[in-house]
């Protein structure tokens, strides 16, 4: 089960929620360039973020995935301003792609995307991460915010 309770995995069942609300029940309507060009930039820089945070986990040579200890705590590059910017990217990623299919209902999914991860994830995370870097981490946590 570990295997799958991955966090690309509660995105796409998201995605696939918003998708289908946005084909099969178009009930309200923001579409229009501006959110089209917002849904695409916000799509946009959940990849950057994304690619940004890969590159240091290759970097320290450590794990990207969430149920395992990382070997280095990462306190480099896109980590000097977000503790985590794979699930900040996935949530910018869900939101531009709800703006862009204009699945305005769907809109409340956002947050509770966040409140999942943080709960499923981050929190474990966060503490695994604790014991495993004692001072270091708690130096980390004052210093880099959990999202922005």
């Amino acid at each position: 089960m570990k295997y799958i309770d991955i966090p690309p995995v509660w995105l796409a069942a998201f995605l696939s929620i918003a998708w289908v609300q946005a084909t099969y029940f178009p009930v309200l309507s923001l579409a229009g360039p501006v959110t089209g060009f917002l849904g695409g930039v916000l799509v946009g820089a959940g990849v950057i973020l994304m690619a940004l945070a890969f590159a240091e986990f290759r970097k320290h040579r450590t794990t990207v995935i969430p149920h395992q200890t990382a070997s280095s705590l990462i306190q480099s590059g896109i980590f000097k301003r977000t503790r985590n910017p794979i699930y900040l990217g996935d949530v910018a990623i869900l939101a531009g792609l709800i703006l862009r299919w204009d699945a305005v209902l769907c809109l409340p999914l956002i947050p509770v995307f966040v409140w999942l991860i943080e709960r499923r994830f981050i929190l474990p995370e966060e503490n695994r991460l604790r014991r495993a870097f004692h001072a270091d981490f708690a130096r980390y946590e004052r210093k880099v915010r959990r999202w922005i």
